[in-house]
């Protein structure tokens, strides 16, 4: 069972478990240099979908965990049968669990082992970091906050946008600037 196999399945089966209009698929939605998520869902709230094929190791989960956990609302990792037990002790328990069954010939299912629920740990520096420095500062500039940071480096930009917006606006805000995007795999 190869990721090519899982993830076409993982899209698949996205469509059904997404099924709004104005849902937003991304494969791999880099955040913040930090890491790839291999499909992000992004509609009412952000999904992050991390696949461990057959042919996978875990060495990098633990990164990816810690990343997820600091921005997506939702996570979920979709792993080969052989990696289940210990990927389940390195996910916090608001993670989705999903192994992935079959192969390329037979096809893969996906089946749900654990059913997760919302971050309550979402950071909002790291989640403004999703925003371009352009988009913050307009967002900052709406609020009439962006005076003393309107020429300063991002990182400030962002941290006065996490300091002065409550965590849900921010969230809202993170949603619509990434589904508006053009051509949101430019750089920054």
């Amino acid at each position: 069972m190869r990721d090519y196999d899982v993830r076409q399945q993982l899209v698949r089966e996205l469509r059904i478990w997404h099924p709004e209009s104005d849902t937003l698929f991304i494969n791999e939605f880099d955040l913040a240099g930090l890491v790839r998520v291999d499909v992000a869902a992004i509609n009412g709230a952000l999904w992050g979908y991390e696949i461990k094929s057959l042919r996978d190791n875990l060495r990098r989960l633990p990164t990816q965990v810690d990343v997820y956990s600091q921005v997506f609302d939702y996570a979920a990792l979709v792993v080969a049968e052989k990696h289940h037990e210990h990927a389940c002790n390195l996910l916090p328990e608001w993670w989705h669990v999903y192994v992935a069954h079959g192969d390329g010939v037979e096809g893969v299912t996906l089946q749900l082992t654990r059913e997760g629920r919302r971050n309550e740990s979402v950071d909002p520096f790291r989640l403004a970091q999703l925003l371009w420095r352009h988009e913050a500062l307009e967002e900052l500039s709406q609020r009439g906050l962006d005076r003393g940071v309107r020429t300063k480096p991002r990182r400030l930009i962002w941290q006065r946008l996490a300091d002065s917006v409550p965590l849900d606006e921010l969230q809202e805000i993170v949603r619509s600037r990434l589904k508006s995007r053009q051509n949101w795999r430019d750089s920054r």
